[in-house]
């Protein structure tokens, strides 16, 4: 595994909360990096060093919840409104008016609300796996997962406090993270009747070439020490984040932006391929561009850290010069 030990580290006050961050110092343009679940910054561990390398100064925190940043015990504090009053201290922290977004899973979620929140403080956006969903005003999003997948849709499973996280407890924090990580599954987490969606999940008998036994154990080791429940909460956030968001009912995301997503990702088939091919995403976000990577799976930093570098970098280089 390549070396993290030369990163700058901070715990840094914002919104009422500590979030930590790690750093590494460009002379370019701000990067921001965000993670999803269940991950760390360290996700994007890759990605830092190379980025950093090309100049850029990149900054990817543990959001709210997760790895050595504060987690408040309430699901209602983890609404995409918590999340980007989060990432806007940390924008002023660091002197910065107007920076380059890069979320993935959550993380994308958290940089298209930023982009819609506050499109002032953002040169650009790119997102992984997650599209830009539009509100609909008529369904909670717990129910249309509820009436589209069923029951045992992972997302509905999550939103019971404490229902995953004894579902959790009855494997170690590295079986665990293995189980979510180590996803080849094309179709949508559903758990078959009566079985809870981690007892589901099954991890291969060898790890594929692009991550390690280290690399994972990094994770299990945050989690063990942080507990799942603050990752859990931001889905036990979304109707609240949904009504909240009334007043944005019909925006569109106005900032220069990419979508970035594996064809073998667990939402591609599902979720992501009928808002690209049927022009949905263009119509919500008009100044985007789509790449999908072939073979690439949900963990697609990880997975295939090169070209999501390139594709990071061609991105800003292309806003650069508008």
């Amino acid at each position: 595994m390549e070396s993290v030990s030369d990163l700058t580290h901070h715990r840094i006050k914002t919104n009422g909360i500590y979030l930590h961050v790690a750093e590494k110092k460009g002379p370019g343009p701000f990067l921001l990096l965000l993670h999803g679940f269940p991950y760390t910054w360290f996700s994007w561990h890759h990605q830092i060093r190379h980025l950093a390398t090309h100049g850029y100064h990149v900054v990817a925190p543990d959001l709210r919840g997760y790895g050595d940043s504060d987690s408040p015990p309430s699901p209602s504090s983890y609404t995409m409104f918590h999340i980007v009053a989060d990432l806007i201290g940390l924008l002023d922290h660091f002197n910065q008016q107007q920076v380059f977004v890069v979320g993935h899973d959550w993380g994308a979620t958290a940089a298209w609300h930023l982009s819609l929140f506050r499109p002032d403080r953002i040169k650009g956006m790119v997102a992984m796996c997650v599209p830009f969903f539009p509100r609909d005003p008529h369904t909670k999003p717990t129910h249309f997962f509820k009436q589209s997948f069923g029951d045992n849709l992972y997302v509905s499973q999550f939103q019971e406090p404490g229902r995953a996280e004894r579902a959790f407890a009855k494997y170690d924090c590295l079986t665990v993270i293995k189980k979510f990580l180590l996803i080849d599954k094309t179709d949508v987490m559903i758990a078959p009747p009566g079985m809870e969606i981690i007892d589901d999940l099954e991890i291969p008998s060898q790890l594929p070439p692009w991550i390690t036994e280290e690399e994972l154990q990094i994770y299990a080791d945050k989690f063990q020490e942080s507990g799942f429940t603050g990752g859990l909460n931001y889905y036990r956030a979304m109707d609240l984040t949904w009504e909240l968001l009334a007043p944005w009912q019909g925006s569109k995301i106005t900032v220069p932006s990419k979508f970035i997503i594996g064809d073998k990702d667990i939402g591609y088939k599902t979720f992501s391929k009928p808002y690209i091919e049927g022009n949905v995403m263009k119509t919500l976000v008009p100044d985007i561009e789509v790449v999908i990577v072939d073979g690439g799976h949900h963990f697609i930093q990880h997975e295939k850290p090169q070209e999501v570098c390139d594709e990071i970098i061609s991105f800003i280089q292309k806003v650069a010069k508008n």
